[in-house]
């Protein structure tokens, strides 16, 4: 396997550019995640590592080697696309056979190979059935095969899951991530998912209009996001943002919005202006006695836990909280912030202030 390096990739279609400088490197053996809606570069980002598109500008190097003008035949990678990709008029062992076939493999070391591979992914016994007629998940288990059937430096992989239904795309996930660690194979994998990348991925590039957002592994990501829209797209509910004019300077534990002061960690840079508030919902305690408050105006059960939308002097925010706390619609109560996991943002430009607890994640992502 191989590391892949990118270095100010860009891509220009015309006057429309899809990917603007993106830089980031993915480790050998390492389960890497380009994440981000529509449109947002990652498709291309990875077409252009595959070498189905060359890029405008920059350097793409792949077990060290400069490959960004070669094309995919050159590169010693395997392809897995969404819609499968896969010969209808042939089986599912010759599906699988066939790389090695157009590479002259003799037939005794073909059927050793299709073999092996077939056992890894449990489909032994479908090997002579013609892919047709197979299911979502078994045609995906053979495209998959074929792939991985001529040990590639690099596996690239395209929304593989995005045909299944909600329930098998679960459990193909987590039988890709365990095929994953079984080979310690590079694999770098395109999602709109969220859950799919923070369920999945050693780390994950955010992508936004072409533009690299935030690059680390998922809890950074999670915890500390580099920008609002990473905030805002990573979380199930995301994070909250409560938007105020003021002044936030380098040192300050504490920033004043309203008549209440919250606590925070201790910035290493400031700003002033408008400003967000950002936080967590699971990170919001309800607190009666707190002298910040708000009024619920819907409460969503799911189990274990709940929802709680609240409104607030500085907009609507959710709480996730234990479903034995009793609240209803109508309900005014205080709203306590954990002080440790706050984040505060330009509210212009949408980047994250620097402070003592995300300092590592701004200056390497």
């Amino acid at each position: 396997m191989a590391q892949i390096r990118i270095e100010n990739v860009r891509k220009d279609f015309g006057s429309f550019t899809a990917v603007q400088s993106s830089s980031f490197t993915v480790e050998d053996g390492e389960f890497f995640m380009l994440l981000g809606p529509s449109g947002c570069g990652k498709t291309t980002t990875l077409r252009m590592m595959a070498g189905l598109e060359l890029p405008t500008k920059g350097e793409i190097y792949i077990d060290g080697e400069e490959v960004g003008m070669k094309p995919a035949s050159e590169r010693d990678i395997a392809f897995v696309f969404q819609m499968f990709a896969l010969y209808p008029h042939l089986n599912v062992r010759k599906n699988i056979s066939y790389p090695l076939k157009s590479q002259g493999m003799p037939s005794a070391a073909i059927k050793q190979k299709v073999g092996e591979i077939a056992e890894i992914l449990g489909i032994t016994d479908i090997l002579d059935r013609p892919v047709g007629g197979l299911s979502g998940g078994d045609r995906q288990r053979v495209a998959l095969g074929r792939a991985i059937v001529r040990d590639p430096k690099a596996f690239f992989m395209d929304e593989p899951l995005g045909a299944l239904d909600a329930e098998f795309r679960e459990h193909m996930s987590e039988e890709l991530r365990a095929l994953h660690d079984r080979m310690n194979a590079t694999t770098v994998y395109v999602t709109h998912d969220q859950l799919e990348a923070m369920q999945m991925g050693d780390k994950i590039v955010v992508m936004n209009h072409g533009v690299v957002e935030q690059f680390g592994v998922p809890q950074e990501i999670y915890d500390w996001p580099a920008t609002k829209f990473v905030a805002e797209f990573i979380g199930s509910p995301p994070m909250n943002f409560l938007e105020f004019h003021g002044m936030a300077g380098s040192g300050e534990t504490s920033v004043s919005f309203g008549d209440t002061s919250f606590e925070m960690p201790r910035l290493l840079d400031g700003d002033s202006g408008a400003l967000t508030f950002g936080v967590r919902p699971e990170h919001i305690h309800l607190d009666d006695s707190a002298p910040y408050r708000g009024a619920v105006t819907a409460v969503e059960y799911l189990g274990t836990t709940q929802i709680i939308t609240m409104d607030t002097m500085n907009g609507t925010i959710k709480v996730r909280t234990a479903s034995s706390n009793t609240v209803k619609v109508g309900d005014r109560t205080g709203l306590h912030f954990d002080p440790r996991t706050v984040t505060l943002f330009n509210a212009e430009t949408g980047k994250a202030l620097q402070s003592e607890a995300n300092a590592k994640v701004l200056t390497h992502g």
